[in-house]
This record gives C-alpha cells, structure tokens and sequence, in this order.
C-alpha cells in the first residue's frame, strides 16, 4: 500500500507564506516552504548580501543578516500575487543596522515553486 502526500499548489504555497509572514517567521517559512537545493538571488550591487545556493547557506545568509541588525522598528509583507509557478510580494523594514542610523528598506521578492517548494527566490530593490 503506498500513500501519496499531497503537494501543495503555488497558490497554496503564497498562502501559507503570507500567513507566517505576517507574524515574522522567516525561519518557520524557509524550514517548512522552501527546497533543500533552493536559491536565493540579491541584486548585483547590494551592500553587504550575497546571494546563496542550498537551504543551509539561505539559512545562513538569514542569521548574517540579522546580526547586523541593531534594533528592529518594525516590517511588512504585503499579500501575495500568484502568477503560473511564481507569486511575489512586496515586503519592507524600518531599522537601525549596527553602525548605521535608522533606515526605511522596500523591496519586491519573487518566489518560484516547483513540486510545492520554493526552490528560488529572488530579490529587487
């Protein structure tokens, strides 16, 4: 007897994004979404962020991240556009990065799904 688990559709995906998003849980989304040889891409010249390749090193990239940030103001993450395979939304930080003083940060992030995961994400700003 075999049993089939069910994979989640792009919409699905977008939907369970959205609703961890919405409390902060990048971790919780990147453990329970995203593939293990998932990508993510920053842009070219982004200060600081380097674009990563498999689910370990996103994770990585995740806590470089946050420890360079000094103190946290507040966020969003704006409620998913499903198109085909991909959704993206539009997401933002008010924060003091060590170092630095307070900044308003706005991006778009594009997901790609393939067999119910993220295998890629992709970042604009």
């Amino acid at each position: 007897m075999s049993t089939l688990e069910a994979v989640m559709t792009t919409q699905e995906v977008a939907n369970r994004f959205n609703e961890l998003s919405q409390t902060g849980q990048w971790e919780q989304i990147q453990t329970e979404l995203f593939a293990d040889n998932a990508v993510s891409i920053e842009p070219p010249t982004s200060p600081g962020m380097q674009s990563a390749e498999g689910l370990s090193a996103i994770k990585e990239k995740g806590k470089r991240f946050g420890e360079m940030v000094e103190e946290m103001h507040g966020g969003y993450s704006s409620a998913p556009v499903v198109g085909g395979r991909f959704f993206s939304v539009a997401m933002g930080m008010d924060c003091t990065m060590k170092g630095m003083s307070r900044q308003k940060m706005d991006e778009i992030a594009v997901y790609e799904v393939k067999d119910g995961k993220i295998v890629k994400e992709q970042f604009f700003y």
